[in-house]
């Protein structure tokens, strides 16, 4: 399967299961892999036969920047489900969410989850 990349995505928002996270907030990095039948767009050149990644952005923006989850496991959840009702090409997303300075003492780049789901 063909596969469309977002990476690197970094968006501002109130996510996490400690209170601090809820009311200061923080940046989450996001990658996505959407598994997508990309054949007809390699012949025509027509954005009409792929998954337009501005829309793909665009949505997953407003999750993380207007919704609050305890879990970024959830939080992964729901933009799998958002983007499998938006966009019936995308038979199958890899996403990736990390938090480089959650409330954690100690010295790492990032914690996170990576999720696999497909319709």
């Amino acid at each position: 399967m063909d596969k469309i990349r977002l990476n690197g995505c970094r968006f501002y928002g109130y996510h996490g299961a400690l209170a601090e996270e809820q009311v200061l907030g923080q940046i989450f990095v996001i990658d996505l892999e959407l598994a997508v039948d990309l054949s007809a767009a390699s012949l025509t050149d027509n954005l009409e036969e792929t998954v337009h990644y501005g829309h793909v952005f665009d949505r997953v923006k407003d999750l993380v920047e207007n919704q609050r989850f305890a879990l970024i496991e959830r939080l992964a959840g729901a933009i799998c489900q958002d983007l499998f009702k938006a966009f019936e090409p995308i038979q199958a997303i890899t996403i990736s969410i990390k938090k480089a300075n959650p409330p954690i003492a100690g010295h790492y780049d990032s914690v996170g989850i990576v999720l696999e789901r497909s319709r």
